[in-house]
C-alpha cells in the first residue's frame, strides 16, 4: 500500500511541476503536500476487483517504461491506421470491406480489458461494438487490413505483456 502511495504522490507531483512550472520553495512544498493528500484520499478508489472476486488490482501497478513503450507502439498504429483510412476516403475506388469480427480475450485483470477496448476505439477504422462477459469482443472493422490487425493478436499480446498476463 505504501508503494502505491509513494508512486501516486510522485506521479501527481511530477505532473504538478510540469503544469505549474513554478520552482520557488514555497510552491514546491505546497505542491508536494497537496500531492500527498490527494493520493491519500484517492488511493482506495484506484483498486479494482479481479474476475475471480478475490484478487484486487491497482491502477498504479503498471511499469511506467512498459506503459510508455505501449503508448509509443499504439501511437504508431494510430498514425498508420489514420493514413490507411485517409487513403480509402480519398481514393475513387473505396477499398472498404466493412465487417464484424469476434474474438476472445482471457485477461484476469479488468484494467487490461479496459485498455484493450479503448485501444481499439482509438485506432481509426475499428470500433468496439460489444463486449460480453468482459471476454468476448465484437469489433467493427472498416477494411480487411484493420480486421487482420486485430485478428493477429498483436495488440492483445502487447496488453498482456503490459499487465503481466
Amino acid at each position: 500500500m505504501v508503494k502505491y502511495w509513494v508512486k501516486g504522490t510522485a506521479i501527481l507531483y511530477i505532473l504538478w511541476l510540469l503544469l505549474s512550472g513554478i520552482l520557488k520553495p514555497k510552491f514546491l512544498i505546497v505542491g508536494f503536500v497537496t500531492s500527498l493528500i490527494i493520493t491519500f484520499i484517492c488511493l482506495p478508489s484506484l483498486w479494482i476487483e479481479g474476475r475471480d472476486g478475490k484478487t484486487k488490482y491497482c491502477l498504479l501497478d503498471v511499469s511506467f517504461f512498459k506503459l510508455a513503450k505501449y503508448w509509443i507502439w499504439l501511437f504508431i498504429e494510430i498514425a498508420k491506421s489514420s493514413i490507411s483510412v485517409a487513403k480509402i476516403v480519398v481514393s475513387p475506388k473505396m477499398k472498404m470491406n466493412p465487417q464484424l469480427i469476434e474474438f476472445d480475450c482471457w485477461y484476469k485483470n479488468p484494467i487490461a480489458t479496459s485498455v484493450l477496448i479503448n485501444s481499439i476505439i482509438l485506432t481509426p477504422g475499428t470500433v468496439t461494438v460489444e463486449v460480453t462477459d468482459e471476454r468476448h469482443f465484437l469489433v467493427h472493422a472498416l477494411t480487411d487490413e484493420a480486421a487482420l490487425g486485430l485478428m493477429d493478436g498483436t495488440m492483445q499480446r502487447k496488453i498482456a505483456e503490459l499487465f503481466g498476463e
